[in-house]
């Protein structure tokens, strides 16, 4: 029982990936569930996702929100979890400031390299 939560978030992350592919547009963007973390009751499921470009984090999330409803009557449809937690979707900016970080370091590496 102890690898339960580890078995329900890895379905959670792979089957609404599924779902979200086949079912949503973002428009002009990449969308990807990054992590997915539950609580000890089951009761909420936090899907972390992330957006490329990062300018469109907002659209996104609109998107799943608008949506959040229909995505968890297909996600319990798909999976039989009881009880089936509550999806809550939260921007993964990770990737984003990874960017920002390897660009400030490449500046600074260009910049001791002229001096």
């Amino acid at each position: 029982m102890k690898h339960r939560p580890e078995r329900v978030v890895n379905l959670i992350k792979e089957e609404l990936s599924k779902i979200i592919a086949r079912e949503l547009e973002f428009p002009d963007s990449l969308m990807t569930i990054t992590d997915v973390e539950i609580d000890k009751k089951f009761s909420r499921a936090i899907v972390n996702f992330s957006v490329l470009p990062s300018d469109k984090f907002d659209q996104a999330l609109k998107i799943l929100e608008r949506n959040r409803r229909h995505l968890q009557y297909l996600l319990m449809k798909k999976i039989n979890i009881k009880p089936m937690p509550e999806i809550v979707f939260k921007a993964d900016r990770g990737l984003e400031k990874a960017a920002e970080i390897e660009k400030i370091l490449i500046e600074n590496k260009i910049n001791t390299d002229v001096d």
